[in-house]
């Protein structure tokens, strides 16, 4: 019988050993970041109902959602006339009750309010977890991938703003990825549809704005164009979607053109008090005003973020904005938060393609014992235990194997010590180091070990 070569699906992916120290270190420098601004953890389930998720991602988003088919007989409830129809809307509402995330700030809005007794405000939440969009897979784009958010909840200070992008910046410093942090506002957006005359347009505007890297001005103008958007009030778009200059002055400009919108005027102050709250810091990366930044999700209602790698071709590798009133789609009105989501998967894809990750990973093996027989079994373990008590990562090979065997899998492992200990070093008290990347080999005591493997 002929075996189906086993496979993944398409937009997944799966992560040696290897690739997993790089991808904890990455989880492990975001995490550390979080913590030191005041966040803390939060888990929700991988599924949510429906009735939950759809809707709070616009028209498209609600395509992607992966949708869970009802356990036992899920056509059970659908009639024989139903399914002749062949109406995938009407049938997905009768067969499936739950889907996966499709982001982690819609269960944070859920577990809010779901939790609202239990939890003191502003609320600062950290979590860490993957999500799934039915998305066509490409480079820098996944079907599974983790997200690492950080929102504040219960307050609508312009102060929390400006710690997310100080945040970022401490992490993207730390990762040692140069970063460009895109921001507007939604308000400008709504003030640039209301002055050509769209204001009821404003979801179908900031969708297609919001591709302008993906397909170009011209698609972006054709798309408009498409949403019934008229041609006059397309070409009245074209100076503020092209607007150049510094970040002042690209303000000044926008207070002359939307002068006549009180939305777009709130926008324009928000934004001028967090670029001057900016300046009170030594951020190692550039912040500029980007007004074809628009970001789809319909939730957003002030500040949105985008940063991009400056020195890798990908898309946004964070992402987020401030949203009034989440909540309220669950009963809780009123209650304003903002937040922002590191994308790790394309985090991974850059920092691979830079090759900036440390040498030697904390969480890998650091020393490694060979085995040449049982007496000398007995005589490590006590040592082995010494240094895991000391908190070094440190592991024995199994069994007495050829030499050229055990340093083989030392190598695999890049492990950066082996420990030698045969009969003459038993009776000597003493053991030989080697260190892996130089190739030096030393003799030591095993206090002299525990000391320099704690160092």
């Amino acid at each position: 019988m002929a075996f189906q070569k086993p496979s993944i699906p398409k937009g997944t992916r799966d992560f040696s050993p290897a690739e997993m120290l790089k991808r904890n270190y990455i989880f492990n420098t975001i995490k550390k970041h979080f913590v030191r601004f005041g966040y803390q953890p939060i888990e929700t389930p991988a599924m949510e109902n429906l009735s939950t998720l759809m809707g709070k991602y616009g028209e498209e988003g609600d395509k992607l959602l992966f949708k869970i088919l009802n356990s036992g007989d899920y056509l059970s409830k659908v009639s024989e006339e139903e399914l002749d129809k062949k109406n995938s809307q009407t049938l997905t509402s009768k067969i499936s009750e739950k889907g996966l995330r499709y982001d982690l700030t819609v269960p944070f809005a859920r577990f809010v309010v779901q939790h609202q007794n239990e939890i003191s405000f502003p609320f600062k939440r950290y979590q860490i977890q993957p999500v799934w969009r039915a998305d066509r897979p490409q480079k820098g784009r996944y079907r599974e991938f983790f997200q690492c958010d950080a929102d504040v909840i219960g307050n609508n200070a312009l102060l929390n703003e400006v710690e997310l992008v100080q945040l970022i910046d401490s992490i993207f410093t730390d990762l040692k990825v140069n970063i460009v942090t895109k921001l507007n506002n939604r308000k400008i957006l709504s003030g640039i549809a209301e002055i050509i005359g769209q204001a009821d347009k404003i979801i179908d505007i900031t969708v297609a704005m919001d591709k302008l890297d993906k397909i170009g001005l011209d698609n972006v103008n054709q798309e408009l164009l498409s949403k019934d958007i008229p041609q006059e009030a397309v070409d009245q778009l074209q100076p503020i979607i092209l607007l150049s200059g510094s970040t002042s002055e690209k303000l000044a400009a926008l207070k002359n053109a939307l002068a006549d919108s009180e939305i777009g005027l709130k926008g324009i102050s928000e934004m001028e008090e967090i670029m001057d709250y900016l300046q009170l810091f030594n951020l190692q990366n550039e912040v500029e005003l980007d007004l074809t930044l628009a970001r789809g999700l319909n939730y957003y209602t002030g500040t949105i973020f985008e940063v991009k790698a400056t020195d890798v071709q990908i898309g946004s590798i964070c992402g987020g904005g401030r949203y009034d009133d989440l909540t309220g789609i669950f009963g809780l009105k009123d209650v304003s938060g903002v937040g922002i989501s590191f994308g790790a998967d394309r985090i991974f894809d850059v920092l691979n393609e830079l090759d900036v990750y440390p040498k030697h990973q904390s969480e890998s093996t650091k020393v490694f014992f060979v085995n040449f027989g049982k007496n000398e079994e007995a005589y490590c373990l006590p040592l082995l235990a010494k240094l895991r008590q000391s908190g070094i990562n440190s592991e024995i090979y199994p069994e007495a194997a050829k030499m050229k065997k055990q340093m083989k899998y030392a190598n695999g492992k890049a492990i950066p010590f082996v420990a030698i200990i045969g009969e003459d070093e038993m009776q000597k008290g003493e053991l030989i180091l080697k260190n892996m990347e130089s190739g030096e080999q030393k003799s030591l005591t095993a206090e002299e070990l525990l000391t320099l493997m704690a160092e």
